[in-house]
């Protein structure tokens, strides 16, 4: 006997369609656009079909939040040392905020559990673990990371610290300010960013370092 499709199904949809579709139109339109009609409207569906695959407007908010993230996790996800797997997610999450900034106000207003999301983070805190940091400490440098991440998306979404807005202040005013951001040039967010990154994980290995020190057997000869 054949399987009984739901709608959702006969209409070919997927979750990932839907929420592909609903990540398209917040980067086109923002995030005020979102909602279930205007995005069955787009999917040529009506609404009601969506909720065989979001059961209801939050659930399609975290999936959103969930396809950003997606773009920042490779498939070798885990693979490296940790400083140079966390560097890798820092760079292709920011990459991934810059592609869709619309979303980034999302981001700072809510968890996101989704099951794909908490995955990712399991993975995290579990390589960290491995690697010497005591698990509420591993915690601490995940969310330690994206917090970073998220924070200088936002202060680019917003125009903060742009090279080109002090640039052109007055130099006798504010000659440091001026001669700092002149000096930086075009490619200051992004040189900022991977300085602030490693000063970043700089410290989460220097806290790994005091860490198993503290935890070393003491020698025989103490």
């Amino acid at each position: 006997m054949a399987a009984v499709r739901t709608r959702g199904q006969r209409a070919g949809l997927t979750r990932q369609a839907v929420l592909e579709a609903a990540l398209r139109l917040v980067d086109q339109e923002g995030l005020k656009a979102l909602s279930m009609r205007r995005l069955g409207a787009e999917l040529g569906v009506e609404a009601m079909t969506l909720y065989h695959h979001v059961p209801n407007k939050t659930a399609l908010l975290d999936g959103v939040i969930e396809r950003v993230v997606a773009e920042a996790v490779p498939p070798e996800f885990g693979t490296a040392a940790w400083r140079e797997v966390l560097s890798a997610y820092a760079h292709a999450l920011n990459a991934a905020l810059d592609a869709h900034p619309n979303t980034v106000p999302l981001l700072l207003s809510r968890p996101a559990m989704t099951p794909r999301l908490l995955r990712t983070l399991e993975a995290v805190v579990e390589m960290l673990h491995e690697a010497g940091f005591p698990l509420p400490r591993a915690l601490d440098v995940a969310y330690g990371l994206t917090a970073f991440v998220v924070g200088h998306a936002t202060a680019q979404a917003g125009g903060v610290g742009g090279a080109d807005t002090l640039a052109a202040l007055d130099p006798e005013a504010y000659p440091s300010l001026v001669g700092a951001a002149r000096a930086a040039g075009e490619d200051a967010a992004r040189t900022r960013f991977g300085f602030a990154l490693d000063a970043l994980l700089s410290g989460f290995e220097g806290e790994l370092s005091a860490a198993s020190t503290a935890t070393a057997p003491a020698s025989a000869s103490e």
